[in-house]
């Protein structure tokens, strides 16, 4: 079962990373904008940043490791736990995210 270090340390491969907070909790942000944050205010949940259309997905799948509430209802971020998520996917959602928020540039440095 992945921890939050894991987040950290998968995030932290990928280009202009940095450890920081949003709204004072542990998140991950790229050139200050955060993809990843640690909800410790409530369920020690990882909020991940993604398109609608993946969210829907990983919720229709029945897959226990995802959630949401409605306060992230019509939002781009899905909740993750990290005591269900398979590592792989979460490697994999993780890039997503960071995807989602590095600017052009930077992508296309890590993809070249």
């Amino acid at each position: 079962m992945p921890s939050w270090d894991d987040v950290v340390r998968i995030g932290c491969a990928l280009p202009e990373v940095e450890e920081s907070t949003s709204y004072r909790t542990p998140a991950l942000k790229v050139r200050s904008r955060s993809f990843a944050r640690l909800r410790t205010e409530a369920d020690d949940l990882l909020v991940l940043m993604c398109s609608l259309e993946e969210k829907e997905a990983l919720l229709a799948s029945g897959d226990p490791a995802f959630t949401t509430t409605p306060h992230y209802d019509g939002y781009g971020a899905i909740l993750v736990d990290l005591d269900r998520v398979d590592p792989a996917q979460l490697a994999e959602l993780i890039e997503e995210a960071w995807r989602r928020k590095a600017p052009v540039t930077v992508v296309r440095r890590f993809d070249a």
